[in-house]
């Protein structure tokens, strides 16, 4: 049943007190989901600093840091998200992920402490917090929905949302006062203790979590149940194509602002800032709107405009002024849009992927939607290189636009309201 505006207003104002007041279990799970996040985003800055100041690592070293980061989503997503499901505790499994990541962190200072750090070993802490990471992600999907009823999957996923765009925004700066006061290693020291806390979050829930599975159907069951989805394979399809042309995008962003268009890197940092407070303003709105339009088309519009404000970047010309409200605007109207995505989308998967099966689900989307993000960047240098950064750009912004062309002929677009439980 779709809501009209007036009602969907009451809804929001009573439902988010209960969710944040009423139910300490969600209270619990959101802020340690709140805390993980911005121990998520501290490490991202926190970690290749150490490499860089601490270790004097070179361009080509930086890049070995981010692949060893991001190869686990490839190499254990879909292993990761069978054996939660067959396993089952995945509250205990998200503990444990919070405590080797609090482990592997520390382990950063105290080699330094001892004049014993490599760059051998951030390759390694990058990898092995990847992997738990991933851990931590694929047992979540299934925790979400043993915590959060289905009516209000909604403003769950906005709340959930707005922590990482909270964390988009106070991440980097708590990481930079951190190294500042304290220096890169130390700051990795503290970012330890936001996994403990998130970890001390969840022991104070017990949830009654879906059963275990114990099918031995192969790690690509998840896969193949996405295959035969006619709501989560569309889903799958559109943030992938979106994934893939947003990376080659954002692997030349950077370099483009600054070097082509001479953008200092303290004005980079305001319209980056930019994104995040769009991220904010995006996660406060979802709900409103997926109420109001329906969950459908909410997705359709957050796949447009996750993506067309980015077609300013490679436009952005003139005065210094026009160049940075160009930037601006870009960040500010695509983490609008990236938000309306991802709670919808998030809701629309929390609803009808069959709960023995959600890990294993979740583990084939984070192989798929990370798999395409290393392939988007590798392209993204390669055209950089060959055509131009600007042309890179162009292609990188249009080509995103196709994610939507996915929804369009599946019955995904079209729904009011949050469908059934899909049958196994």
């Amino acid at each position: 049943m779709t809501l009209d505006g007036t009602a969907a207003g009451r809804r929001t104002v009573r439902v988010v007190p209960w969710l944040l007041r009423e139910s300490n279990v969600f209270r619990d799970y959101w802020g340690a989901h709140t805390v993980s996040l911005l121990g998520d985003q501290i490490s991202l800055l926190a970690l290749p600093l150490v490499a860089v100041l601490t270790l004097d690592a070179d361009a080509a070293q930086m890049g070995y840091l981010v692949a060893f980061a991001l190869a686990p989503n490839l190499v254990f997503a879909l292993h990761a998200g069978a054996w939660v499901d067959r396993r089952g505790r995945r509250r205990q499994m998200m503990i444990a992920a919070d405590a080797g990541r609090a482990i592997l962190l520390c382990s950063v200072p105290i080699a330094y402490a001892l004049d014993a750090l490599t760059l051998e070993q951030l390759y390694g802490i990058a990898f092995a917090t990847g992997a738990l990471t991933v851990l931590f992600t694929v047992s979540d999907a299934s925790l979400f929905v043993a915590i959060v009823p289905r009516e209000r999957f909604v403003e769950a996923s906005s709340l959930l949302n707005g922590s990482r765009a909270f964390s988009y925004v106070a991440g980097p700066t708590v990481s930079g006062f951190l190294v500042q006061a304290l220096s890169a290693p130390g700051a990795l020291l503290v970012d330890a203790f936001s996994f403990v806390g998130s970890g001390a979050l969840l022991l104070r829930i017990h949830p009654e979590e879906p059963p275990p599975d114990p099918e031995r159907g192969g790690v690509t069951v998840g896969l193949r149940w996405v295959a035969r989805s006619t709501v989560v394979r569309p889903m799958l399809l559109a943030t992938a194509t979106i994934n893939f042309f947003n990376f080659v995008f954002f692997a030349l962003f950077v370099l483009y602002a600054t070097r082509t268009l001479d953008v200092s890197p303290g004005k980079l940092g305001l319209v980056l800032g930019a994104g995040a407070i769009g991220g904010l303003v995006g996660a406060a709105v979802a709900t409103t709107v997926t109420r109001r339009f329906g969950v459908g088309p909410a997705l359709v519009a957050g796949c447009v405009l996750f993506s067309a404000p980015l077609l300013l970047v490679p436009l952005a010309t003139g005065s210094d002024a026009v160049i940075l409200a160009c930037l601006f605007a870009a960040e500010f109207g695509s983490a609008i849009g990236v938000m309306l995505l991802d709670i919808s989308a998030g809701s629309l998967f929390a609803a009808v992927v069959p709960h023995r099966l959600r890990s294993r689900v979740s583990g084939a989307y984070t192989f798929v939607n990370y798999g395409v993000r290393v392939l988007g960047a590798l392209a993204g240098g390669l055209l950089g290189s060959t055509l131009g950064l600007r042309q890179t750009l162009w292609i990188g912004a249009a080509g995103a636009l196709l994610g939507v062309l996915w929804l369009l002929p599946s019955p995904v677009w079209r729904l009011r309201s949050l469908p059934e439980l899909a049958e196994e």
